[in-house]
């Protein structure tokens, strides 16, 4: 699958199989992580990789929905604000570089026949004491990480028109 493919190939996966993702898949998608590029070539992030087995109770404490922890695995994206570049007015960009990295995970991911779902909308607190995060790591984004149990539905999306500007606002 090429890259343009890809990227219409993915969709956010909210039904997963119990079937497991070999270890090849899974190092594939964290080494497309860690060629994703950043600032500065910083890499102020890290990814955790959650075994969901025994761990549903934990990552039900993180997001409630069924579904997350219905595959083998929930990959964390953590992002470390001191290990980022920053920009001349003091803009940090661990947020941007740890997001660039989990689409890239997340596009590797499709592109091996895996399934994910980007997941914002989690309890961060929970996260941290899940996690065992530091204080200076903030988690970022979860994406569950199995095979997909449905067929995807059809996208919408808005017109390119709609989202393009030349030259000026």
């Amino acid at each position: 699958m090429d890259v343009l493919e890809t990227i219409a190939a993915r969709f956010s996966v909210r039904a997963y199989s119990t079937e497991s993702v070999d270890e090849e898949a899974l190092l594939g998608v964290l080494e497309a992580a860690r060629l994703a590029p950043t600032a500065n070539n910083q890499q102020p992030f890290q990814v955790i990789v959650i075994h969901t087995r025994d761990r549903k109770a934990d990552l039900a404490r993180v997001y409630s929905r069924r579904w997350f922890s219905q595959p083998p695995l929930v990959l964390a994206m953590v992002s470390i604000p001191g290990a980022a570049w920053r920009r001349i007015d003091d803009k940090i960009y661990d947020e941007v570089d740890a997001t660039i990295a989990m689409d890239h995970m997340i596009l590797a991911a499709t592109s091996l026949g895996l399934g994910t779902c980007w997941v914002a909308d989690f309890d961060p607190l929970a996260a941290r004491e899940v996690l065992g995060l530091p204080d200076d790591v903030e988690p970022l984004a979860f994406t569950p990480l199995g095979h997909p149990a449905r067929e995807a539905p059809r996208k919408r999306r808005r017109p390119l028109e709609q989202l393009v500007r030349y030259e000026r606002w």
